[in-house]
């Protein structure tokens, strides 16, 4: 089944899928969105600065390599500038940096949620689940024994403080 990819209103990306008989019908962004995922290669390596940087961590490196052999390199990687370098060709820097433009594309990706008054974060954190302590962990609940802040056995309570003393 081939499908053709067009652009809708407001730029957004429909979808025309054939069926049997040969009609089209349209499908919204998130039946397609799964599908249409950012892929890391296209931050990380495709664009030309991308490439230009990969390329260059190695020869950097290899300069780096070579000064323990030949003295005027020496005299180069002492310098402050090269520790500028060193951060700048480090591997995880460029993988950090050009990462960022496909995290971006990739969290843009997912569907638009319901964003209720937690502000979104109810979609990672259900509100139901975490929104309350467990009663054996409440020192405000009577059901949880001794941690109680009413406990006569609880040492921060004030009638054991004042029998203590």
């Amino acid at each position: 089944m081939k499908r053709s990819f067009s652009y809708g209103s407001a730029g957004r990306i429909m979808s025309m899928v054939p069926i049997e008989n040969g009609d089209e019908r349209q499908l919204d962004d998130a039946s397609i969105a799964a599908a249409m995922r950012p892929h890391a290669s296209d931050w990380l390596w495709r664009p030309w600065y991308a490439k230009l940087w990969w390329a260059g961590i190695p020869a950097y490196w290899l300069g780096v390599g070579l000064s323990l052999k030949f003295e005027p390199l020496a005299a180069f990687f002492d310098t402050a500038f090269a520790g500028y370098c060193n951060v700048l060709f480090f591997p995880m820097t460029a993988f950090v940096v050009l990462g960022v433009g496909f995290a971006r594309a990739w969290i843009d990706a997912f569907p638009p949620g319901d964003v209720g008054a937690g502000g979104g974060d109810d979609l990672i954190w259900p509100e139901s689940r975490f929104d309350r302590r467990h009663s054996a962990l409440d020192m405000f609940n009577p059901h949880s024994g001794v941690l109680y802040i009413g406990s006569p056995l609880n040492p921060l309570n004030v009638i054991h403080k004042s029998a203590g003393s």
